[in-house]
């Protein structure tokens, strides 16, 4: 199992990061280059507690099915995501907000996943699996901040 923890600070208000991040068409500016598309449960919009997607992608060049459900909500502080399937064993992706000042938030995601097969997993966990992780988590942060940190916001949340 991994947990990979993350900070990124963004200069805008924590309610506008914490629907950005909840926001089905941000998630997939930030997975442009695994192709991944939203093809069920909710595919537009803003996500919420008890809401599942279905995510098609391809990472590290193997064509994937990903269903995530919000398990856990309180806006603007948190919300938790866990994969209802997928490749992984399990994952499951905590999403904390903070705000330092009127536009300013610290947002911190603590994403642990563990790899399907037992042994080999932990092969690819460590050689593989966390570092890959860990870019795609630091990539779709920056998509977040961009766009709460411009006027593009007002395109994905009202």
């Amino acid at each position: 199992m991994v947990e990979l923890n993350l900070g990124t600070i963004i200069n805008a208000p924590i309610e506008r990061c914490f629907d950005l991040s909840r926001s089905i068409e941000v998630h997939l500016l930030g997975t442009e280059q695994t192709g991944e598309q939203a093809v069920g449960g909710v595919t537009t919009g803003l996500i919420g507690l008890g809401e599942f997607v279905r995510w098609r992608a391809t990472h590290l060049g193997v064509k994937q099915h990903l269903a995530s459900r919000i398990t856990a909500y309180n806006r603007p502080v948190y919300f938790q995501d866990t994969m209802i399937e997928g490749a992984f064993r399990s994952m499951q992706h905590d999403h904390f907000f903070k705000a330092l000042a009127p536009d300013r938030t610290e947002m911190m995601d603590r994403f642990v996943f563990a790899a399907p097969l037992p042994v080999l997993g932990l092969i690819a966990e460590k050689l593989v699996l966390r570092r890959y992780m860990h870019n795609l988590l630091i990539y779709r942060n920056e998509i977040v901040k961009q766009v709460a940190q411009s006027d593009k916001w007002k395109n994905f949340i009202g």
